[in-house]
């Protein structure tokens, strides 16, 4: 199946802020009691971390956890994380289709995320490795600190040429006030 994006051949940079749409990924939104946790991290091969926020990345594979019981799981495409789960006392939901994934990084990249989104993005607020579900204008994201400079966003594929036009025009303002 072609897993074509909205934002295809999309892109920004101006020195301050770069602003990519990333590859199709396999997704897969999980939802599972304590018991289960240990069973799919193996299956999966990455960790389901316990704590709300963080982050654990294994190889092409990253657990988001999200809420006492639920983790956006992202892999490459093809991963068929979803499937993968099997069957159990949890629920793991195949959203590949549903989300898409952006890459803002550069030395203004926090501001340009905060002219649309609420949170404090210093690091001591938003460490390195964490991860949070926020809002960015309107539209729900998960956005996650993958470096000093560098930032994942998840957003629903129906608002992603929404959101990148925000981004755009946050990184043009951030360029601005530098």
């Amino acid at each position: 199946m072609d897993k074509s994006l909205p934002l295809d051949g999309h892109g920004f940079a101006n020195g301050h802020v770069t602003i990519s749409a990333l590859p199709p990924m396999d997704r897969a939104s999980l939802r599972a009691g304590s018991e289960a946790t240990a069973a799919l991290s193996n299956t999966l091969g990455v960790g389901l971390p316990p704590k709300i926020t963080a982050v654990e990345a294994s190889g092409d594979r990253a657990a988001i956890c999200l809420g006492p019981d639920e983790w956006l799981v992202i892999g490459t495409q093809g991963a068929g994380l979803a499937a993968a789960c099997g069957t159990g006392t949890f629920s793991a939901v195949d959203v590949s289709e549903r989300n898409v994934g952006l890459s803002v990084s550069g030395p203004r990249a926090a501001v340009a995320l905060n002219a649309a989104c609420p949170l404090d993005l210093s690091a001591k607020a938003f460490p390195v490795g964490s991860a949070r579900r926020t809002i960015f204008g309107k539209a729900e994201i998960v956005l996650w600190r993958k470096g000093e400079d560098d930032w994942h966003v998840e957003c629903w594929r129906t608002f992603s040429t929404y959101v990148f036009g925000l981004l755009e025009e946050g990184a043009m303002d951030a360029a601005l006030s530098a």
